[in-house]
C-alpha cells in the first residue's frame, strides 16, 4: 500500500500545481469582477434603495468572503500548513455562514420577483429599504443556525487544550461524533428542501401571470421568469455543495486519487461557478445596472442612457 502511494505521489502534485494556479486565476478574475460590480451599485442612488439591488450587492459581498475564505483553506490544506484550532474555529465559523447567506439571499431575491410580477401593487410596501434591511438581518441570522448548533455541540465535546493544537483546518476537525455529522446534515437537508419549494412555488406562480399577461406586462413576467429560472440552477449549484463533504468522504475509503479529482471538480463546479453566475444575472442582464456598469468599467468613455 506505501509502495503504491509513493508512485502516485509525483503525479498527483505535478497535477495539482497546476490546477492550484488554476484556481488562484479564477478566484483573481471573479473578485476583480464582483469588486467592480459593488463600485457600480454605489455610484446610483436607485441601486441602493431598491431591495433586488441591494439583495444583489449582499451576494456579491458574500461571493467575496466565500472566494477569499475557501482559497485560503485550500492553500493551507494543499501545503499541509496546519493553525492554531482556535484560529481555525473563527474560519469555519465565517465560511460556515457565508456559504448559507448566498443560497438565502438568492432565495429572497426570487421572492422580490414574485412579489413585483404577481402582487405589484403590494411591492413598494413588503419590497422597501427597510424590510431589506430586515430580510439582510434575517438571512445572516438563519446562516448562523447551522454553524451555532455544530459549534455548540463542539464546545460540550471538545477539551481546553484542544484550542492550543495546530492542525490542517477542516470542518471535520469539529465533529467528535457521527450523530453531530448526522444532525447538521439534516439541518442543511431541511434548508435544501426549504429553498427548493419557495424557487418552484415562485416559478410556478410567475409562469401563470406570464401565461395570462399581455403586451408589456407579459414581456416583464417572460423576463422575471427567466431571471427565476437562473436563481434557481445558481441555487441548485450552491445547495450541492452541502452534499460535497459527504461524498468525497465516501470516494475517499475507495480512492485517494479519484478524491483529489473529485474534490477539485467539486470546487470549481459548486464553489466557484455558482459565484461566477450574479454578475451574469443582475450585471449583464440588468439593462439599468449594465449601462452604469459599461459607464464605469470604460472610465466614463460610454454615454450613460437616462434610465432612472
Amino acid at each position: 500500500m506505501a509502495n503504491n502511494s509513493s508512485v502516485v505521489t509525483g503525479p498527483s502534485i505535478r497535477s495539482a500545481n497546476y490546477r492550484l494556479i488554476l484556481v488562484q486565476i479564477f478566484v483573481s478574475l471573479f473578485l476583480c469582477i464582483n469588486i467592480l460590480l459593488m463600485v457600480t451599485f454605489f455610484m446610483k442612488e436607485f441601486f441602493y434603495t431598491t431591495m433586488r439591488y441591494i439583495l444583489f450587492a449582499n451576494t456579491l459581498l458574500s461571493d467575496c468572503l466565500i472566494l477569499v475564505i475557501t482559497n485560503y483553506l485550500l492553500i493551507m490544506s494543499y501545503y499541509n500548513l496546519t493553525m492554531k484550532m482556535w484560529l481555525c474555529l473563527i474560519w469555519y465559523l465565517f465560511s460556515s455562514v457565508y456559504t448559507l447567506v448566498t443560497p438565502l439571499t438568492l432565495t429572497a431575491m426570487t421572492l422580490e420577483r414574485y412579489v413585483a410580477i404577481c402582487i405589484p401593487l403590494r411591492h413598494a410596501e413588503l419590497c422597501s429599504t427597510h424590510s431589506t434591511m430586515h430580510s439582510i438581518l434575517i438571512i445572516h441570522g438563519l446562516s448562523a443556525v447551522p454553524c451555532t448548533v455544530v459549534l455548540i455541540c463542539f464546545f460540550v465535546s471538545a477539551s481546553f487544550s484542544f484550542y492550543k493544537q495546530s492542525r490542517v483546518c477542516s470542518v471535520e476537525m469539529f465533529i467528535f461524533y457521527p450523530w453531530q455529522a448526522h444532525f447538521r446534515s439534516v439541518i442543511n437537508q431541511f434548508y435544501f428542501l426549504l429553498m427548493c419549494i419557495i424557487i418552484i412555488l415562485s416559478y410556478v406562480k410567475i409562469m401563470k401571470v406570464a401565461k395570462a399577461a399581455s403586451g408589456e406586462d407579459k414581456q416583464s413576467s417572460r423576463k422575471g421568469l427567466r431571471t427565476v429560472a437562473l436563481h434557481g440552477f445558481q441555487l441548485l449549484l450552491c445547495l450541492m455543495q452541502m452534499w460535497c463533504p459527504f461524498i468525497e468522504n465516501a470516494i475517499l475509503q475507495i480512492n485517494f486519487m479519484l478524491y483529489i479529482n473529485v474534490r477539485y471538480f467539486n470546487y470549481i463546479t459548486f464553489i466557484l461557478a455558482p459565484r461566477c453566475l450574479s454578475p451574469l444575472i443582475y450585471g449583464l442582464r440588468d439593462e439599468k445596472f449594465f449601462h452604469v456598469l459599461k459607464h464605469y468599467a470604460l472610465c466614463g468613455l460610454h454615454k450613460k442612457q437616462d434610465l432612472f
